[in-house]
């Protein structure tokens, strides 16, 4: 599954429609300069100020989305010995780790998943299916939240957060610079910024934010190693590769559409150009590189 799927399409929507909100305001018109020239320093400020806005905008949206598309229920008082242990391993790993309490919820899946995310590593959310707790022991399960409290104790969606927020500004910058040189350059169109600029812009848009993604990507399957790493130091290397041994075995349903981006689990046996487009490495390459750091 794609951990950070959703946060890389809710950027591209997010860029679409700001700039077609712009357009209709006639922001986009402080590009044009004098003649047929572009100012790329307003240019620049402009994609800036937009890609950063949009990066933390989706940032600060991620806690919301997470619960409204899972139907995650948060544990605000514990029903059973289960709900129980759940939130007294949390809270105890948080101590581990040195972050602030997050909020613990559970959604009801049979895949066994989990996530965490939010816009302060201090005011983070961790949930795990139902699917996670029927299937795995204690053990298999504290590595998973071990895995899921590193992310948030790297500050991994912050960190993802000012990459795309990079990535954007020249998504936003390149997109504006091909649809000014079709517009006046192929289209001869001589006065201010005509239909073909904002429809050639929004085309390279998306184009550019795919590409883009690749990058944003890369740096998610990295990230993944180091959680299973910090994951393997709370809660022990032997129950992180169990628990993800547990994954590669279990029927991968996938998490809504909308969530399939937060998960813990990766594919099996995805090497090659499908592997740019995932955030998460191969389960094995996974296990592999546990095994290899512990020195089993």
């Amino acid at each position: 599954m794609k951990r950070v799927l959703l946060f890389v399409l809710t950027n591209i929507a997010v860029l679409i429609v700001l700039s077609i909100v712009l357009r209709l305001l006639g922001v986009d018109s402080i590009l044009a300069a004098s003649g047929s020239g572009l100012d790329y320093w307003n240019l620049l400020i402009f994609a800036a100020v937009f890609g950063f806005g949009g990066s933390f905008l989706s940032l600060a949206m991620s806690k919301w989305t997470a619960k409204r598309v899972t139907g995650a229920q948060v544990i605000t008082q514990p029903r059973s010995n289960h709900e129980l242990w759940l939130v007294d391993t949390v809270k105890k790993q948080a101590q581990m780790a040195g972050i602030g309490m997050p909020e613990v919820a559970v959604f009801d899946s049979a895949a066994p998943n989990a996530f965490a995310t939010g816009m302060s590593r201090n005011k983070a959310l961790v949930a795990v299916s139902t699917g996670l707790l029927r299937t795995m022991n204690q053990r298999q399960v504290e590595a998973v939240l071990a895995h899921e409290m590193t992310h948030v104790a790297n500050g991994d969606m912050v960190t993802l957060a000012l990459i795309q927020g990079v990535v954007n500004t020249f998504v936003i910058f390149i997109s504006r610079v091909v649809g000014h040189f079709v517009d006046r350059v192929i289209l001869k169109n001589e006065e201010g910024h005509g239909l073909g600029f904002f429809i050639t812009t929004i085309v390279a848009q998306i184009v550019f934010g795919i590409l883009a993604s690749i990058i944003v990507l890369w740096f998610s399957r990295k990230r993944e190693f180091r959680a299973d790493a910090g994951g393997a130091k709370l809660a022990g290397t032997a129950n992180m590769i169990d628990a993800l041994e547990k994954l590669k075995k279990s029927v991968q349903e996938p998490l809504p559409e909308q969530m399939s981006a937060f998960g813990i689990s990766g594919k099996s046996s995805q090497h090659g150009l499908k592997l740019l487009f995932m955030s998460h490495p191969p389960l094995e390459d996974r296990i592999e590189a546990l095994k290899r750091s512990g020195g089993i």
